[in-house]
């Protein structure tokens, strides 16, 4: 059984909360936002050949392509809550992510451009 998904009215909530203050938003409501973001992300880009983590509140795979099904997968972007909700919502963008190391992605397809922002969800 799969893990229940988060309501849109909940999780742009929660994007909406920690995109005006991350410091003072709750653990939680970080935690739903993040999850949430890569929920809609998994949603829109159908897949399994990338894996999106966000340590410690979430992974998705995602992106068409060969995918994998043990161990760890060839395709991993790996960065912090605060860089994946600057990324999903446009404050920051792929390529100055990747640049100043807030963002750590290996593998040929482990490129997030094209899907990140997430339409929806740009904040200015």
């Amino acid at each position: 059984m799969g893990k229940a998904k988060i309501p849109a009215v909940e999780g742009d909530a929660a994007v909406d909360a920690v995109g005006a203050d991350f410091d003072a938003a709750s653990r939680d409501t970080r935690a739903t936002a993040v999850r949430y973001l890569l929920q809609v992300l998994a949603e829109r880009a159908h897949g399994n050949s990338v894996e999106v983590r966000v340590p410690p509140f979430g992974a998705v795979q995602c992106i068409d392509g060969p995918g994998h099904t043990r161990g760890t997968p060839p395709n991993v972007v790996e960065m912090d809550a605060r860089t994946w909700l600057d990324l999903a919502t446009g404050a920051l963008t792929w390529a100055d992510g990747v640049a100043a190391a807030r963002i750590r992605a290996s593998g040929q397809r482990a490129d997030l451009t094209g899907y990140v922002p997430l339409a929806g969800y740009r904040r200015p």
